[in-house]
């Protein structure tokens, strides 16, 4: 038996009554994968993902009583995460100076210029995500950084398979436009 079915079962029952460390376990199992799609879907900013981590993990805290099993823990999960994330960036939206941007900053033990380069490539994606729809962005999140199903994107986005086909498509488009001007290692 998996961590995330331990999870899905008595640790979930465990927090619906209080229990403050079964609670503790929910989070350490999911707190990377929260901030990871909160990381994208906030153009890389830590530390507003760190904020968006924090305020689910809190919404999460004060809402898993309303968990009824009718879907997996994760999809239900990842569906306070995706809401978070769209409501995070229209606050930022009103905030924010139009053309601001942000920057991922990534190190690495590799040659300067490689260095260089990977940080350019990566600050490209980072940015030519972020300007996807969100729709578009969250689908290209669940599928890519989360490793979801189809089917499991369409329960947490609330679609069909074939919309989730098509909004993965038409993002694929998107970034391979944004990202078209890019050379990639081995090239």
């Amino acid at each position: 038996m998996t961590a995330e079915k331990l999870i899905d079962g008595e640790v979930i029952e465990a927090c619906q009554q209080g229990d403050r460390q079964a609670f503790q376990v929910l989070f350490e199992t999911y707190k990377d994968k929260v901030f990871s799609i909160a990381l994208y879907s906030v153009g890389g900013d830590r530390a507003v993902a760190d904020d968006v981590t924090q305020q689910i993990f809190l919404k999460l805290f004060t809402a898993i009583r309303q968990f009824r099993g009718d879907a997996e823990f994760t999809t239900w999960l990842y569906r306070l995460v995706v809401n978070a994330c769209v409501d995070e960036r229209r606050r930022r939206k009103r905030w924010l100076a139009w053309g601001e941007t942000e920057t991922l900053a990534l190190t690495s033990q590799k040659s300067q210029e490689q260095r260089v380069d990977r940080l350019e490539v990566a600050a490209a994606v980072q940015a030519a995500i972020a300007e996807l729809k969100p729709k578009f962005r969250m689908a290209v999140l669940l599928k890519y950084i989360e490793g979801l199903s189809y089917d499991e994107i369409a329960t947490v986005m609330g679609c069909s398979k074939g919309t989730v086909a098509s909004r993965l498509n038409r993002g694929h488009t998107q970034l391979a436009k944004r990202l078209a001007h890019l050379k990639f290692y081995g090239e």
